[in-house]
């Protein structure tokens, strides 16, 4: 059985994190059902529902009519949960925010995502990812030295808000389950990505990380903690932190150690052109071979339609095919159970209210 089943939670509509959240749910057994306003396509393309819409029935609602607010209620009354991720008050001026849902579930967890929170000056505006990573300072710290890059939308959206909603969600249905209380978990981005800085803050106020791009540890400041152009135009990415994987890299690399030593930095720039000149040597795939038998830690930058065909991630089942598309597999695994997901369908409320009720 996997571990969510039983467990029944209502996503209303949105984009961002809480299709990735509700997906992820479902994807470990949990009964999800996305609530959309009418004319809502059962897979929406253009949000990426092709592979995030998985796994949930969908019922449309038009929650400004009395009636099917109504519906929402009687439904919300029946689940463990709900994930939003509307503005402040959205929810509440439709009827159905924390209040009006408690009085109809009492151990009902409400689930709020938003990138500001639910107070504070920048509350009711409007943002998106790089907005949010853009606020709390990691943005700064991403990319080049001539400007930051965004990268993708991993750090706020899905990293600050999925991950942060998603353990919201489950500690609170933990303590639910204790007390038969429920309770609202707000999750911010601007509040969850501070804490996914915790090393590079702690670095910073105690000497090791400058605020700079490209000049420290991680950032791709160190030459045996980043990536090189190969022959061929693609690219291999170091991640030679500890001593013994330097010292195999060089190796590898047919430089010896003791010409580069691996600190003070004084000797990172010199290092990195030694290192860049010998990858240039090679074509990447030449290299990823050449490493293979080498603990160094390097690796082949691999593209989106590479990366399915890699072999430890093929002997892992990491990547699967599902009516013409490839996507990731179920994640964290539970054992040996990996059941593909239902695929997701229109269902009336009365209908879903039947099968929740059984």
């Amino acid at each position: 059985m996997p571990v969510l089943s039983g467990l029944k939670i209502v996503e209303f509509d949105a984009l961002g994190p809480v299709p990735l959240c509700a997906m992820i749910l479902a994807d470990h057994g949990a009964e999800v059902v996305r609530i959309a306003r009418p004319g809502t396509p059962v897979v929406d393309e253009s949000v990426g529902g092709a592979i995030l819409h998985r796994g949930r029935p969908l019922v449309t609602l038009d929650l400004k009519k009395s009636g099917d607010r109504d519906a929402a209620l009687d439904i919300i009354a029946a689940a463990d949960a709900v994930i939003e991720g509307f503005r402040p008050g959205v929810m509440e001026r439709l009827g159905l925010g924390p209040e009006a849902c408690h009085a109809r579930q009492p151990g009902l967890v409400y689930g709020r995502m938003t990138g500001w929170g639910q107070s504070g000056p920048l509350a009711e505006r409007a943002g998106h990812d790089i907005n949010y990573i853009a606020l709390t300072g990691v943005l700064a710290a991403i990319g080049p030295l001539d400007a930051p890059v965004p990268p993708l939308n991993i750090v706020g959206d899905y990293a600050g808000g999925t991950m942060f909603l998603a353990f919201g969600l489950l500690a609170a249905l933990l303590e639910a389950q204790r007390t038969g209380r429920g309770r609202v978990v707000d999750v911010a981005m601007c509040d969850a990505v501070p804490v996914l800085l915790s090393l590079v803050q702690a670095f910073r106020q105690t000497g090791g990380w400058e605020d700079a791009r490209s000049r420290n540890l991680l950032d791709g400041g160190a030459p045996f903690y980043r990536c090189y152009a190969c022959r061929d135009g693609r690219f291999v990415a170091v991640g030679a932190l500890e001593p013994q994987f330097y010292a195999a890299l060089m190796q590898g690399l047919g430089l010896a150690p003791e010409d580069f030593p691996q600190y003070p930095r004084t000797g990172w720039q010199a290092m990195q052109a030694a290192i860049a000149a010998r990858f240039m040597t090679r074509d990447r795939d030449a290299w990823a071979d050449h490493f293979s038998a080498i603990d160094a830690c390097v690796s082949p930058v691999l593209t989106f339609a590479e990366a399915p065909d890699a072999p430890h991630l093929k002997a892992r089942g990491v990547f699967r095919h599902r009516d013409g598309l490839i996507e990731a597999a179920p994640a964290p695994r539970f054992g040996d159970w990996g059941a593909a997901p239902t695929p997701s369908a229109a269902m009336m409320p009365d209908e879903l209210l039947a099968r929740w009720r059984s």
